[in-house]
């Protein structure tokens, strides 16, 4: 794909975005998109500042199909850029209507993610979904990042000390904006590129297949409940202070829900295995904890000294159940044909040179060694096989199942 000729972190020619926070401001936005055949959308949410994380940011970026006035005609349409505060509005059913549009192609770079988000903060659905991502997962780019691909095809590098930044607060910076700005703006271009590249490849009907699937997804919740045996610190304190680690593990989920902050930003699992080792009775014995600073001691040292006396009379909790595995629940002719699909599926994305996920996911490969479909007809009803993959890969699929 050709690339472009700026260097730079921010491009000069590039105007600033519009933020939307008022409703006259929306109803323009709104105007603007209404009949726009492509919306590119990406999301900034504040999980690393929030117990109970939320979407901050919508950014939206459309072709300017008004502007004629361009030197060369074939160029591409010049593209305009939107930062919607969702946290001014109370309503943005109008948007959610013009992205649940079919003829509305939606473009994201990594869309699993954001398709999930907006479904969970605002019910949106997106009837068809273009994820620059995938695509260049399926034409076997090395480096998928967003970062990458904008260095490598404009030029643009994007300020990595954004990455960490609190989307919640208000107003947001100019630095926030145009960081921002650049996960949407070069999207419509960069589509562009793509599919050219995945024609050339014979790739698209793959691709139409994996964007079509992205559009389907909703969103769950986690199916793994926070619970203080994923810390590490259960493996290394003593068994008999297990209840100890817990009390303090459960007080500090209480606390950080009330505080509505992240758990490790009340205190890390470290300070907690060292609170249960160390067992402090006082004040002036936290402040040997490391990690414990002063701040926090005074703000809830307290709390912690009576968590710390209620966990030692806490009996040791029952250990979880072993998690096991969907492929350690097969039978043995079952395990011995999902290994040779897995052989298979190496070897194949090997030859292809994209990862082995694009062309089956492990999920998929264990419903074909289980359901054992007969025919291509039979493959396409499992969900994620479509009929392009039915066709390039069913054959050798079924011969495989047929063992």
């Amino acid at each position: 794909m050709p690339k472009s000729a700026s260097k730079g972190p921010i491009p000069s020619n590039i105007p600033a975005p519009r933020l939307v926070r008022s409703g006259n401001e929306f109803a323009e936005m709104i105007a603007l998109l209404r009949d726009q055949p492509l919306i590119a959308v990406d999301t900034e949410s504040d999980s690393l500042y929030r117990y109970h994380p939320r979407v901050c940011l919508i950014q939206i970026s459309v072709c300017d199909s008004s502007t004629t006035a361009r030197p060369n005609p074939a160029d591409p349409l010049p593209t305009v850029d939107f930062l919607l505060d969702p946290l001014a509005f109370h309503r943005l059913q109008p948007l959610g209507e013009l992205l649940a549009d079919p003829a509305v192609e939606v473009l994201f770079h990594a869309a699993e993610n954001d398709v999930r988000l907006l479904d969970r903060d605002f019910n949106f659905r997106c009837a068809a979904v273009y994820d620059t991502q995938l695509a260049a997962r399926i034409l076997g780019r090395n480096g998928v990042g967003l970062a990458a691909i904008l260095q490598d095809e404009f030029g643009v590098i994007s300020d990595k000390s954004m990455q960490r930044t609190d989307w919640g607060r208000r107003p947001l910076t100019a630095q926030q904006m145009t960081y921002a700005q650049l996960d949407t703006h070069y999207l419509p271009v960069l589509r562009q590129r793509q599919i050219a590249a995945l024609q050339e490849a014979e790739r698209w009907e793959e691709a139409q297949e994996g964007f079509a699937a992205l559009a389907e997804l909703r969103y769950e919740e986690p199916a793994q409940e926070r619970t203080f045996w994923r810390m590490k610190q259960t493996r290394e304190v003593d068994e008999q202070d297990l209840g100890l680690l817990e009390e303090l593990w459960t007080w500090r989920e209480v606390l950080a829900e009330r505080l509505d902050r992240p758990p490790f930003k009340v205190l890390g699992d470290t300070v907690l295995g060292e609170l249960t080792q160390q067992k402090p009775q006082s004040l002036a014995e936290l402040q040997n904890i490391r990690g414990f600073s002063a701040h926090g001691i005074q703000r809830f040292g307290q709390e912690v000294l009576d968590a710390v006396r209620y966990g030692q009379e806490r009996p040791v909790p029952p250990f979880p159940e072993p998690t096991v595995r969907p492929e350690q629940m097969l039978s043995s002719k079952e395990r011995a044909r999902y290994d040779a699909l897995r052989q298979w599926r190496s070897e194949t994305a090997q030859n292809r040179g994209v990862d082995p996920d694009i062309v089956f996911n492990n999920d998929t490969l264990l419903q074909i060694a289980t359901q054992l479909p007969a025919s291509l007809e039979e493959l396409t009803r499992i969900p994620a096989i479509g009929p392009w993959k039915a066709r390039t890969y069913g054959p050798a699929v079924l011969a495989i199942a047929s063992r």
